[in-house]
């Protein structure tokens, strides 16, 4: 019986995130304010009463979900993981959960991946979709069929749920011929771009560069790593699937099972939403889920 901790990605914010935590909190006012200084903005004024337009921005939304797991982790007392792990962004909050980043070296990559990725998505226009109730394989079968653009699965979240992600004639004709195919549903996802495709090449570069030349420990337990849903303790191997994870598929599916065969009866959510507590239950019913947020 053991204890896993999970941590949400991109989509989980929402305007007065963190605020309670703040104001109640001495030690989290620390580290927000921290935070405030390294990223050289006042990121709590906006996560605490910015308009959602504001809060979507993929350079404040990535940094202020990380600050509102990490920091809920940080000061809740007592809380010993026996794994880890984190949805596509999450995966960062995950390191500082399991002691393999320092927070401050957390918060700098989070800001410089979100600043590569906004880069990415400008050179290349494109989008993302969610796609229901069809076999991941057909998903699959579908995007490569579409030769003439970019589209590729790149979130399993659980069965029956895939995100799609290219070009965005390349996720539009992939969205009707999925319909045709019997998907319940097929639909455009309001983000920036195309995550998790090979149109995020430009920012793996960069992002590369950060993660290389900081310092990743040894971590307190292992961490499931979104590329190939296998448990990671070696520091150099961590770096790599991070780099990797940009361009790669994030197979939350997998990373749940590959927990639960390996002992996790216990799934808690640290951050805002409860998105991923609904992906577990759909994943591995016997699980019992919770959530600090």
């Amino acid at each position: 019986m053991k204890h896993a901790f999970v941590f949400p990605g991109q989509g989980a914010q929402f305007s007065g995130m963190g605020k309670s935590l703040y104001e109640q909190s001495s030690l989290a006012r620390e580290y927000f304010e921290q935070a405030n200084e390294i990223l050289g903005f006042r990121i709590t004024d906006i996560m605490f009463g910015g308009a959602d337009a504001e809060l979507k921005q993929t350079n404040v939304t990535q940094p202020a979900i990380f600050l509102h797991s990490v920091i809920l982790f940080e000061t809740t007392p007592g809380l010993v993981p026996d794994m880890v792990a984190g949805h596509s962004l999450g995966e960062f909050s995950a390191l500082i959960a399991n002691k393999c980043l320092a927070f401050e070296d957390g918060l700098r990559l989070v800001a410089k991946r979100a600043a590569a990725m906004q880069r990415a998505c400008e050179i290349n226009p494109s989008t993302m979709a969610a796609v229901l109730g069809l076999d991941d394989a057909r998903v699959e079968e579908i995007c490569a069929g579409i030769s003439a653009e970019i589209v590729v699965a790149a979130n399993y979240n659980c069965p029956g749920q895939l995100v799609i992600s290219g070009s965005n004639e390349g996720v539009r004709l992939a969205c009707e011929q999925l319909k045709a195919a019997g998907a319940k549903r097929a639909l455009l996802l309001p983000v920036g771009g195309a995550f998790h495709s090979p149109l995020m090449e430009p920012a793996k570069a960069e992002l590369a560069e950060a993660i290389n030349a900081a310092s990743f420990k040894t971590p307190t337990c292992p961490v499931y790593q979104n590329v190939d849903a296998k448990p990671y303790i070696d520091a150099e191997l961590i770096k790599q699937n991070l780099i990797d994870q940009l361009v790669s598929p994030v197979r939350w599916t997998q990373c749940v099972q590959a927990m639960v065969a390996d002992g996790a009866t216990r799934f808690t959510e640290v951050g805002p939403g409860n998105v991923l507590q609904g992906l577990v239950k759909k994943i591995a019913k016997e699980a019992t889920t919770d959530g600090i947020n």
